[in-house]
């Protein structure tokens, strides 16, 4: 029978012949044989199934095996018998390697057919040693993936004994490290990805049987990973091991990788890149979800340079693999991950903005549902970092122009995912004996370290900062190569608004801006202080607006002797000093407004008037003893230095027929106060007819009304601003000296602000002199401060319905103290949402409030700026603060006029200032950028104790607003007051 099945497969019979002839064959297996027709049938057919030159060849050759095994089952249990086995494991057979997958397929065929035969018990043992050997010599995927499946079906084979075991699922890993794709057509890669699934699955079932084979697996995992050696680039395929780890645990691999200190940096940093390669290979589950867990854990332990290196090498990577449907969601979770987390630079960012128009058009032109949803999400995640990285419109608009028909979040959204994702306000998601992160507080702003007792200086700089307009337009000013006060405010202010730290020192701007007469570290006036900074501010502009002009000129001047030059210099600075409106100083934009004051001589009715430039108010207190015997307020002349009863402080030389731009305060005399919430207009019309008798029902009148509010407790800014406003009596040692009359006489003294400024800084004058015991005593009335404030019209004759111009509180500076010397300043401030600021319009135009007090109440978010401590709070918080803590009391407050539609806007015409402030210039965004990045080694750095204390405490991975029930506290150096399937080939990604 053998010599016809050897002339069968050798002749050249017709193939259903053949057929026949093959079907007796096995027929005869039936019947009776000797063991050595057996033993050369066995031989036989075993050359066919191993050498067959072609498929009918090895299928007879395996046809017959089966055959001759079943029916004569003793002989071939001892014709495969060991040596036959380790023979074709170890050698071969004939010309046929040991590695060839084909002896695989004989053996598993041989163990079915000896299965209930004593002998198969040797030839697990045997098979269990050479499963080990053979993985430890890497076979490619075509073979590890037949001795995985021979082992699936025949798990007995595989290695015994928690050692035996161990080994192999690490050396089965080292193997899947090596697999390399053949190669490039779609045929082939389907085969190579089904293979490498064969092995991963039987991993997995391993992991299932032997648990404790699974940490020692993933140890020698990471250690393939991260290893540094160039020469070996492990293989993708290592992504089908990761989505069969169970995510449960997720939580205490991540927290013993990131937390072990023989983990070095830069084999993280080789580990998280390889694992972000692995989101190329299909099929794949669970990756992303690895990938962005260790992300997470690296930010928890403060492991920053790692991100940036990892996030910078690999975003554009990422980001390409959304062309790929199958790979898309995961790459699209840690691509997200990735620029949401990385905040402190628009790098991450600007590497992927040049491929996202093209990648849009894609989706649209794919026309997909699953693109469509994809692209919103995309969408999505783009506006959220153009909105975090405005000012960049030669690289967004693109962007903007590619995605206009999609929708777009919302603001509040925006911030939301914003808020939650950065490294700097994340906590640990682990279970944390590890510390929170230092970062910015939940409110995203910046506080300011107080350098020794500059909580003056804090609270000031604060409060000029919320001021939205001013901020946006310092930021906004080309100032290279100028080193002016005013371009260290704008880096202040940049820094402030972009900077990762919690808390930023101000050194350089304090030593610039601090008054010459102000001690060092010692308390000072934060009014007295805001004075000097505008003043300086405005003076300088001014100062460098005259060499601006003078450098045009320096040409003409080149032939001119030193004489003639100095004289023209100084022509020069004199034409500069009597600029018009409009060359206004930025100071005098933002802060400057302008007072009429009328004099009326009650005797013969002449009358003179003078305007006065200010850019703040102070409005003094009136004892309230006078408030029954005086009706109309009474100038008197005593004098009080340092911002008390009286001061006028000079900001700059003004334009020809007016005094100086300086702040303005009136004399403590006596009061005439106003319903609260009110304002009425006092002015006196030039040609009006005032009888004496009519002058006297007056005073009459206000005296009526003074009686009246004797007993009011509580008084408002509107009070203060009505009596600042209210006309004086000028009389006694006080009288005026009338030039028509040529005498000293009784006169009537009237004020009208006649230009609003566009930010109204009105100082409440607490600390008043004390002539007997030599001191600075502090008022601590409680002042109701209203949200929004009217004043009265500009222009005289608006007497009847007159339209007031709104200003809605913006800061407020709060002492808390008994003395001027002493105590601590904190301010609140109020966050303006929206992109539509004031601007800059003519003074005249007045509008209504956009929107009303109530609703500014419930949608106006507040901070609390003490020192370093940046905090939510409330208007209900600001409006109680001197009632639940007597000596704190509102003392400089900045009000908003919301009628100006004109001027810097908060987004440009095209939209691309998202998020309202100016693009910064680069030098201060590389500054920035580059303390943020030593920012967070710093952190880095100060977290290594603590994650080394809590990694002996886990399993070791070695592979290789202020509380409203307390006073905001203390003025001091440590700052804050204490307190779908393959279709195309170009679907498969490696």
């Amino acid at each position: 029978m053998d010599k016809i099945l050897e002339g069968l497969v050798s002749s050249s019979h017709p193939l259903p012949l053949k057929r026949v002839i093959v079907r007796r064959v096995v027929e005869s297996a039936e019947t009776p044989l000797s063991q050595a027709q057996c033993r050369a049938m066995f031989a036989l057919s075993t050359r066919l199934v191993l050498q067959g030159p072609d498929p009918f060849q090895r299928q007879v050759g395996r046809q017959v095996l089966e055959a001759y095994g079943r029916y004569h089952r003793s002989e071939f249990e001892a014709f495969f018998n060991r040596g036959l086995v380790l023979g074709l494991l170890q050698r071969g057979y004939g010309e046929l390697s040991n590695r060839d997958p084909a002896i695989l397929d004989y053996i598993q065929a041989g163990l079915r057919l000896i299965m209930s035969c004593p002998s198969v018990l040797e030839l697990f043992e045997l098979l269990q040693v050479e499963a080990l050997r053979l993985v430890c010599e890497r076979p490619a995927p075509p073979l590890c993936a037949r001795l995985c499946q021979l082992l699936g079906d025949f798990p007995q084979c595989l290695p015994r004994g928690r050692k035996l075991s161990l080994a192999f699922c690490q050396q089965l890993v080292r193997s899947i490290a090596h697999f390399q794709s053949q190669g490039s057509r779609e045929a082939e890669l389907r085969l190579y990805v089904s293979q490498v699934t064969q092995v991963s699955g039987l991993l997995r079932s391993v992991w299932k049987a032997e648990p404790d084979t699974l940490l020692p697996s993933l140890q020698e995992l990471f250690a393939v990973i991260s290893a540094a050696d160039t020469s070996f680039e492990p293989s993708v395929a290592l992504a089908s091991v990761v989505q069969h780890i169970p995510l449960q645990m997720i939580t205490v691999l991540i927290r013993s990788l990131t937390t072990d200190p023989n983990v070095k940096d830069a084999s993280m940093t080789q580990a998280l890149c390889r694992m972000i390669d692995w989101l190329s290979w299909p099929l794949a589950q669970h990756v992303e979800t690895w990938v962005i867990a260790l992300l997470k854990g690296l930010a928890a332990v403060q492991k920053f340079t790692i991100l940036i290196d990892v996030t910078l090498l690999k975003i554009e990577l990422v980001f390409n693999r959304l062309w790929f449907p199958l790979v898309r969601p995961g790459a699209l979770a840690v691509l997200s991950h990735m620029l949401l987390s990385f905040q402190h630079s628009p790098e991450a960012f600007h590497l992927i903005v040049p491929h996202v128009v093209s990648l849009v058009h894609s989706f649209k032109r794919d026309g997909l549902p699953s693109s469509t949803a994809f692209l919103m999400q995309l969408t999505e995640l783009i506006h959220c970092m153009m909105y975090h990285y405005s000012g960049f419109p030669e690289l967004y608009e693109p962007i903007l122009e590619a995605v206009k028909d999609m929708p777009k979040p919302t603001e509040e959204k925006i911030k939301l995912i914003l808020s939650q994702s950065a490294w700097t306000s994340q906590s640990s998601s682990l279970p944390s004996c590890l510390s929170r992160l230092s970062g910015k507080s939940e409110t995203g702003k910046t506080g300011l370290i107080n350098l020794g007792n500059t909580c003056y200086m804090n609270s000031v700089i604060q409060a000029l900062f919320m001021a939205t307009d001013f901020r946006r337009h310092v930021l906004s000013l080309n100032l290279n190569g100028c080193n002016s006060l005013m371009r260290k405010l704008q880096h202040l202010f940049a820094f402030l608004a972009h900077t990762q730290r919690e808390a930023y020192a101000p050194r350089i701007f304090f030593e610039a801006s601090r008054p010459p007469w102000f001690t060092p570290r010692s308390q000072q006036d934060c009014s007295e202080y805001l004075r000097f900074l505008l003043d300086r501010l405005h003076e300088e502009e001014r100062t460098l607006k005259a060499l601006s002009s003078a450098k045009t000129s320096e040409s003409i001047m080149n032939e001119e002797s030193p004489t003639q030059e100095a004289v023209h210099k100084a022509q020069v600075f004199a034409e500069a000093a009597c600029m018009g409106s409009e060359e206004r100083t930025l100071i005098e934009k933002m802060f400057g407004g302008k007072l009429k004051t009328t004099i009326c001589c009650l005797n013969c009715k002449s009358m003179s008037q003078k305007e006065e430039a200010f850019t703040d108010l102070s409005l003094a207190f009136c004892p309230p003893t006078s408030l029954g015997n005086v009706g109309l307020k009474c100038m008197e002349r005593s004098e009080v230095k340092d911002g008390c009863v009286v001061q006028t402080n000079t900001l700059a030389t003004s334009p020809a027929g007016e005094t100086p731009l300086n702040n303005l305060e009136v004399n403590g005399g006596c009061d005439t106060i106003m319903n609260e919430g009110t304002m009425k207009d006092f002015s006196t019309e030039p040609n009006s007819e005032n009888t004496p008798n009519s002058e006297l029902n007056k005073v009459q009148d206000n005296r009526d009304m003074s009686q009246r509010l004797v007993g009011k407790n509580t008084l408002s800014v509107t009070d203060l601003l009505n009596y600042f406003l209210a006309p004086e009596i000028l009389s006694g040692d006080n009288k005026y000296y009338c030039e028509k009359c040529a005498s000293l006489q009784n006169a009537e003294k009237t004020m009208q602000i006649i230009e609003e400024p566009e930010y109204l800084i009105l100082t409440l004058l607490r600390f008043s002199y004390d002539p007997k015991c030599h001191i600075r005593r502090k008022i601590l009335d409680n002042v109701s401060l209203p949200l929004v404030l009217e004043l009265p019209p500009s222009g005289a004759d608006e007497v009847t319905c007159p339209q007031l111009v709104p200003y809605v509180l913006s800061s407020v500076v709060v002492h808390s103290g008994v003395s001027s010397e002493s105590g601590h300043y904190y301010s609140y401030a109020r966050n303006v949402t929206g992109s539509g600021p004031s601007g800059l319009c003519h003074p005249s135009t007045a509008l209504s409030l956009v929107s009303p007090q109530d609703k500014l109440l419930t949608e106006e978010k507040w901070f609390l700026f003490n020192d370093s401590r940046v905090t939510f709070t409330s208007f209900q918080s600001v409006q109680k603060i001197t009632s639940r803590f007597p000596k704190d009391t509102a003392y400089v407050l900045f009000y908003k006029k919301q009628n100006s539609t004109c001027g810097l806007n908060a987004s440009s015409a095209n939209g691309l200032w998202i998020n309202g402030d100016p693009p910064l210039q680069k030098d201060l965004m590389d500054a920035i950028t580059k303390d943020n990045k030593l920012y967070l080694q710093e952190q880095e750095l100060s977290a290594r104790t603590q994650a080394l204390q809590a990694a002996s405490a886990s399993c070791s991975f070695r592979p290789n607003g202020f509380d409203d029930n307390d006073p905001p506290g203390s003025c001091g150096p440590a700052g804050g007051g204490g307190g779908g399937g393959f279709s195309t080939v170009g679907r498969l990604v490696f």
